[in-house]
């Protein structure tokens, strides 16, 4: 216990954390914060707390994961929050000075997702059971950052005004031919569809979700009009007058960036527009966490605005938009965690509790990463040429105005 015991009492200043060893000795860190609830963890095995402070960046959820230690006031949530939050973005806490450049190189090479890894990595996490999606996301899975108007509106309202502020940016005309690339279960693209009458191919690499809006399209009446398909992104050919890409980019890989925005461009027609719906973080090019490395994401990364940026800039396209959604994801996943414990026992039926654990500790870090960490969601707009629609920002505010009233 003396390593992470000297850890916790550099770190946790603020709030108020009680740690009980598995020997039943109880140990108390920072001071009580009337923002942050009390958190009191237990240690059910005592070479837990070495194995954490050994791998600061992954001991703690795989400790959790195993059981190895519980929560026992409070929850993974407030836990997390207390530790992150004594060590903000804004106060340095996601700017290491040392971080070796060995450590950036492997961080790097996990990147490089060729079409064979792409596939592998997307069935890692997309290809899990339809049951665990409908337990904690909306009823039209959408499963990236909700846009909230007002932090109390409901996760079905937030992700609906999510669609429309998209759409809105699309500057969309009747007829016009769409590319959603990344396109999940297919919400947005039967959304587009619905409130634009465009015709909409999506794309994707999870056979899961590729029979889930396929079935979907067929029993909306439209599956001649919104078509889904199997395909990486790097073999499509045709010409397109809008791209969309919604949560998808993160799992393209730095090394892959000019790439993807070159064959966007080849892809757009001459008066084409693109918007680009990401998770990024604040601050230059980073390291996606082990934890999530190893078991959420393999091959993830989110990317810094300047690397999103100097790719596209590279690929000659011109950039018509951009916007920061700061807290709006770490809304979005409050809405997920809570929904993912209420189907506790539905969860722990399909999977396991080890399961249940590493999925809520997934979701509680990233709530974390959102509220205090670097992570932000960013939405790009792109086109070919400056001469492209909605030249004033009033006019996409009318579009979606129009669109969610709808």
């Amino acid at each position: 216990m003396f390593l992470l015991d000297k850890m916790l009492r550099k770190i946790v200043r603020s709030g108020d954390l009680t740690v009980i060893t598995a020997d039943g000795r109880e140990r108390r860190y920072g001071s009580p914060d009337p923002a942050r609830e009390p958190v009191t963890i237990r240690f059910l095995d005592a070479r837990a707390p070495d194995f954490i402070a050994r791998h600061p960046r992954l001991g703690m959820g795989e400790a959790f994961m195993d059981g190895r230690v519980v929560v026992d006031r409070g929850d993974v949530v407030a836990l997390l929050d207390l530790i992150r939050s004594n060590v903000p973005w804004e106060r340095g806490g996601g700017i290491d000075g040392k971080r070796k450049i060995g450590k950036r190189l492997l961080g790097t090479v996990g990147r490089f997702n060729s079409l064979r890894a792409s596939r592998r990595n997307v069935a890692h996490h997309y290809d899990l059971s339809d049951r665990l999606y409908d337990l904690f996301l909306d009823a039209d899975r959408q499963y990236s950052c909700a846009y909230f108007t007002d932090p109390a509106v409901s996760l079905e309202r937030a992700q609906a005004d999510k669609k429309a502020h998209i759409a809105a940016k699309l500057a969309l005309a009747p007829g016009q031919r769409v590319l959603d690339i990344g396109c999940g279960w297919g919400g947005m693209a039967l959304y587009l569809n619905r409130v634009a009458d465009v015709d909409v191919l999506g794309v994707t690499l999870s056979e899961e979700q590729l029979g889930v809006a396929r079935r979907r399209a067929a029993d909306a009446g439209v599956a001649d009009r919104v078509k889904f398909e199997l395909i990486d992104y790097r073999e499509l050919d045709g010409r397109f007058d809008r791209i969309v890409s919604v949560g998808m980019f993160e799992h393209v890989g730095a090394p892959h960036y000019r790439r993807f925005f070159t064959k966007c461009r080849s892809l757009l027609a001459d008066d084409g527009m693109m918007l680009l719906h990401t998770i990024g973080r604040v601050g230059g090019p980073g390291a996606t966490d082990a934890f999530t490395a190893k078991y959420i994401f393999p091959g993830g990364y989110n990317p810094a605005l300047s690397e999103i940026l100097g790719a596209s800039e590279a690929a000659g396209m011109v950039t018509t938009d951009v916007e920061t959604l700061r807290l709006h994801y770490a809304l979005t996943l409050e809405h997920w965690y809570e929904r993912t414990v209420a189907a506790k026992a539905e969860i722990e039926a399909i999977y396991d509790v080890r399961f249940y654990r590493l999925w809520t500790f997934y979701l509680a870090g990233a709530i974390s990463a959102f509220r205090h960490g670097g992570l932000v969601n960013y939405q790009l707009a792109y086109a070919k040429s400056r001469d492209v629609p909605a030249i004033a920002r009033t006019e996409i505010v009318q579009a979606e105005r129009h669109l969610r009233d709808a």
